[in-house]
């Protein structure tokens, strides 16, 4: 059987991979001047277009950046938690939309790891933070909001609870539980929550967090998981077929 050359796009893929394991093992440090793309491409036997479509790939992932001029090239980036966010979520949505995840599984996630934050938020967060908080539960009482408007005011909120514990690493792993798991939740439980019961539960939240009352925002958040939980629960049930 005659083998098949592997595609531009795979040999592409390949490049990058070793080029990122490379920066990972520390191989590359960060602004270090890769190599030129001739360079690359005799070392890999592959076109100058393959090489370059190979660097797009590292720097859609925020590992390379470009310049230009005589000393331009590709750099190793300095990628920070917040630049890797958006790979965060996207990866956290992409999963939770093409694998079987139950509504409860990924509500018991997402607040166990929220819980988790609370005792340093109660003792770190900041006065921006709070208020932020504080303008969040302002915006969901009113009564024209939207339930798009909602959903981000809600992502907000919490995503202040989880940047108040004032650590890198939590936030960076929480932006998918906060900004891919609530809107699945709000999605679900949209038609059947109580925005009055769900205000009162932020409210405690954020007196707990003024307080510095770690307690009263666990407690706080259990509640708000036991709500979030039944109202998902009451809605799918109404969503089966009648039985004959």
């Amino acid at each position: 059987m005659k083998k098949t050359s592997p595609s531009s796009a795979d040999l592409s893929a390949k490049i990058a991979k070793n080029i990122r394991d490379a920066i990972v093992a520390g191989e590359l440090i960060v602004d270090e001047r890769l190599p030129s793309e001739a360079d690359l491409s005799e070392q890999f036997n592959v076109s100058r277009p393959t090489v370059r479509e190979a660097l797009k790939r590292l720097a859609a992932q925020s590992l390379i950046r470009t310049q230009r001029g005589a000393t331009g090239g590709a750099f190793v980036n300095h990628i920070s938690f917040q630049d890797a966010y958006p790979q965060q979520i996207t990866t956290s949505t992409l999963l939770l939309s093409m694998n079987e995840v139950s509504f409860e599984t990924a509500c018991e996630a997402r607040f166990t790891l929220e819980r988790a934050c609370a005792p340093l938020s109660a003792q770190r967060r900041t006065a921006d933070q709070l208020a932020t908080m504080r303008a969040e539960i302002f915006r969901q009482s009113q009564p024209g909001l939207s339930d798009e408007a909602w959903c981000a005011s809600d992502i907000s909120f919490h995503r202040a609870l989880v940047d108040g514990a004032a650590n890198p690493i939590l936030s960076y792993q929480l932006a998918g539980a906060i900004e891919a798991i609530e809107p699945l939740m709000n999605m679900i439980t949209f038609t059947a929550r109580s925005r009055a019961e769900i205000i009162a539960l932020h409210t405690q939240i954020a007196d707990g967090l003024e307080d510095q009352t770690a307690e009263a925002v666990d407690k706080a958040l259990v509640k708000l998981e036991r709500y979030t939980k039944k109202l998902a629960a009451d809605v799918l049930s109404r969503r089966k077929p009648t039985e004959n």
